[in-house]
């Protein structure tokens, strides 16, 4: 079976969505919120929960939030429908857009994220959903670089 960009995208965005759900399930059925969990030195496992955005910003925004979030994922996939032959797009768009579902299924079922990964020098906890955030963003500025270099004239 041939998956075009848009079932690429939807297949990552399903595989992000499924990971990032079941761990914050695990944390929060083994961890008790605030504890901590040594993993390796200097990464801990801590429950915490997180009513902002990125890192905590914008926490307590509720609505405002929500509207933020629901325009840039409307602006990535007006860009990814109009860009869809561009060479790996659909993977950071897939990565991008499975990180905001999880997050936002955390938001309406509980309120809040669960962040669960702790990394030393005060960095503040993240999970998944928001490492394919990450992740997404800088897979989808290599594409749109290496896109550009091909497009320019040797």
């Amino acid at each position: 079976m041939r998956l075009g960009a848009w079932g690429r995208v939807a297949l990552v965005a399903a595989g992000v969505v499924a990971l990032d759900q079941a761990t914050k399930a695990l944390v929060r059925r083994t961890v008790d919120q605030g504890d901590r969990v040594a993993v390796f030195p200097g990464v801990e496992i801590v429950h915490t929960r997180n009513s902002g955005v990125a890192f905590g910003a914008l926490a307590g925004g509720g609505a405002f939030v929500t509207v933020v979030i629901a325009l840039a994922l409307a602006g990535l996939l007006a860009y990814f429908a109009t860009h869809v032959r561009r060479p790996l797009v659909w993977l950071p768009t897939g990565m991008l857009l499975g990180g905001a579902i999880g997050n936002v299924i955390d938001r309406a079922r509980d309120g809040a994220v669960t962040d669960f990964v702790a990394l030393p020098l005060g960095f503040p906890p993240f999970n998944v959903a928001d490492m394919s955030i990450t992740f997404g963003v800088v897979i989808l500025l290599y594409a749109l670089e290496q896109h550009d270099e091909a497009a320019r004239p040797a």
